[in-house]
């Protein structure tokens, strides 16, 4: 397993089945059998363990063209006559393992794709402080010190003081430096870009963690992703100080993740009755089960501040798990760096699917061409190259994102585009959806009931974990429940372009004291227009209601995040829910709907409707509650959102 693929097979292994994860390594392996002979005549390898400033010593892997000068760099000195090339260096920082250890032994890729190594960059791969053969304690988001004495060490001085051994110490560098990373990696990589070197002059933070309470991977503003979570950490939460290989993945005894997550232990329970106590953040978790000081010491976005490296941050519209953290970096050090130059990508894809898929398609939904090779080597390459090679600014826009439904890359100077208007799309009588609001007076509402017992699924089809294909699936099968509210849009005259962030302003009332809201957006389909190829749960012959983007809110957290607040049963409240971004073309003969509902299960742990620490209901804690949702003069429900003006 490549190092550098370690985050994506990772990600595949616990949210994949085992026959599916296996399947994709074997065919991985079959599509290159040469790559590791090929890389070893065109790169020699280094292994280093470099001293950091509180004496820990991380494992290093570092591989060297073999034209490359035989001397390092150093700053001001004029290059010998034929001593050899002199490369930039890329790096990542991973606690997914920069395996195969040994300096005869070597990966099947060594760069964000086969374009860097041709090329021909000084690669490095770091095990992070207390993974794999690094020293010093492991740490989740290790947090950012706000102060630090000269032997303090965080992520941030990590990445400096690897940096700056580099540039001194390995033959055949031009004194620059590179850092990327997908997810975890993509993190680490964001946190070099705090105080950078001055030799990081390139930073891009791919799918990046921002924060794990509010929006990204294992939490969406208090609810808890549960099969994301439980999935991932049966297996990376328990891996020893000191491993070289990964510990077996825990077998749940079925694919059937509906079921299976009914039948689990109260989730405080979990670690010991599953997993002999061996995974302690899972305690953690469930212990801070609001926005408290362990959660806030883990938002990087504070810290994204005087940013003075170059960076572009990557993010996929489909991304299950770090949708939130890319668009929250870029904003972040657009706002309170306006002199950095700061780019965001944003493309149709899902976790990580920029690096490692071809982009053409997701579930039923599909993107008109292979946009994932074409950021490859348009966009990703040429950033590096630029400011590594060139020491150029790039010729980038501010904005490269795809635009879903026409299909089709735009170029801003900005995001959201400066031209986008804000409109609201009005919850009505009768499951309409309209631009206007409501007129009607008194107390109009849906009513519904949100029966733990029977929670709303997310897929119609059976697995364990998170498939990536339920961002664009099919709602149809919601949409026939009874507890889930539909609101719908006549057939569309014109096209209509949403670009930007999404508010769903709710005015609720529950029978219980907390419950959940899950609001999604959905393109729905002409009847005329079939899916082109079968998707995970069957063929659709048209009509389908693709889910352009979901999210969800624990009603308790509707004031604050950090200070929960019970609902008064019966009483009508505000619950106001932030949807990541879109950039979508309903097109005309399309419709817009909006789904309404309060239980998204497996994928949002189920809610007791009672205040109180979810992690430590009891069966006996789970109770029915009458909800309303209110479309009155009074109490408008509204999807608040941004309309690009066509012709633009």
């Amino acid at each position: 397993m490549s190092r550098f693929a370690a985050p994506l097979f990772a990600a595949l292994l616990v949210a994949a089945g085992p026959v599916r994860a296996a399947a994709t390594a074997t065919a991985t392996a079959a599509a290159e059998p040469d790559r590791a002979e090929t890389l070893r005549s065109a790169y020699t390898k280094y292994e280093y363990r470099i001293r950091m400033r509180d004496g820990a010593r991380l494992f290093t892997a570092v591989y060297v063209p073999k034209d490359a000068a035989p001397t390092p760099f150093r700053a001001g000195a004029a290059p010998r006559p034929g001593e050899g090339a002199r490369y930039p260096i890329l790096m990542t920082r991973t606690p997914y393992s920069c395996a195969p250890y040994g300096p005869d032994r070597y990966p099947k890729a060594i760069g964000p794709s086969k374009g860097f190594e041709d090329e021909r960059f000084v690669f490095v791969c770091q095990d992070v402080r207390g993974r794999f053969q690094s020293e010093g304690t492991w740490e989740e988001v290790r947090p950012i010190l706000d102060a630090k004495g000269p032997k303090d060490a965080d992520e941030s001085t990590d990445a400096w003081d690897t940096v700056d051994w580099l540039v001194k110490n390995v033959p055949g560098t031009n004194g620059r430096a590179g850092i990327w990373g997908i997810s975890y990696p993509g993190f680490y990589a964001a946190c070099a870009a705090v105080d950078a070197h001055p030799a990081l002059v390139a930073v891009s933070p791919q799918a990046p963690i921002a924060d794990w309470f509010e929006g990204d991977d294992f939490h969406r503003n208090g609810a808890f992703w549960l099969p994301h979570a439980f999935n991932f950490y049966s297996v990376f939460g328990k891996l020893p100080a000191g491993a070289k290989k990964w510990p077996e993945r825990f077998d749940p005894g079925t694919h059937d993740g509906y079921r299976y997550f009914l039948s689990i232990p109260p989730l405080s329970e979990v670690n010991a009755k599953l997993w002999e106590g061996k995974v302690a953040f899972w305690d953690e978790v469930v212990k801070h089960d609001t926005d408290d000081s362990f959660w806030k010491a883990r938002d990087l976005r504070p810290h994204l501040k005087a940013v003075h490296t170059s960076v572009l941050t990557v993010g996929g519209w489909f991304d299950a798990e770090d949708l939130f953290g890319a668009l929250s970096v870029y904003r972040s050090i657009e706002r309170t760096s306006p002199g950095a130059w700061n780019a965001l990508v944003m493309g149709p894809w899902s976790h990580g699917g920029w690096g490692r898929s071809e982009g053409d398609r997701l579930g039923i939904a599909t993107f008109g061409d292979k946009t994932a090779p074409w950021f490859r080597e348009k966009v990703e390459l040429p950033f590096f190259v630029s400011l590594l090679k060139d020491g150029a600014a790039p010729k980038l826009p501010e904005a490269t994102v795809f635009e879903t439904g026409t299909n089709v890359w735009r170029r801003l100077d900005r995001w959201p585009p400066a031209n986008a208007v804000a409109r609201s799309l009005y919850l009505g009588a009768r499951g309409a959806l309209t631009w206007e609001k409501p007129a009607e007076t008194g107390d109009a509402f849906d009513e519904w009931v949100s029966d733990p017992g029977r929670p709303v699924p997310f897929i119609d089809w059976i697995d364990i974990g998170m498939p990536k294909e339920y961002m664009t699936a099919d709602q149809r099968f919601a949409s026939r429940r009874p507890d889930v509210m539909v609101y719908e849009t006549p057939v569309l005259e014109d096209d209509v372009t949403l670009a930007g962030p999404l508010k769903a302003h709710l005015e609720v009332s529950t029978t219980g004291t907390d419950s959940d809201f899950v609001v999604k957006l959905i393109d729905v389909w002409p009847d005329d227009l079939p899916t082109p190829d079968p998707n995970p749960s069957g063929f659709v012959p048209g009509g389908a209601q693709q889910m352009v983007r979901g999210n969800v809110i624990r009603g308790k957290f509707r004031r604050s995040l950090e200070k929960p607040e019970p609902f008064t049963p019966g009483k009508p409240d505000v619950v106001d829910l932030s949807l990541p971004d879109v950039f979508h073309t309903f097109r005309s003969g399309h419709r817009i709907m909006v789904q309404v509902q309060s239980s998204w299960f497996p994928l949002v742990d189920r809610n007791p409707q009672q205040f109180m620490n979810v992690f430590e209901a009891k069966p006996g804690d789970y109770r029915k509650a009458t909800q309303r949702l209110y479309h009155d003069a009074s109490h408008a429900s509204r999807l608040e959102v941004l309309v690009v003006p066509q012709g633009r």
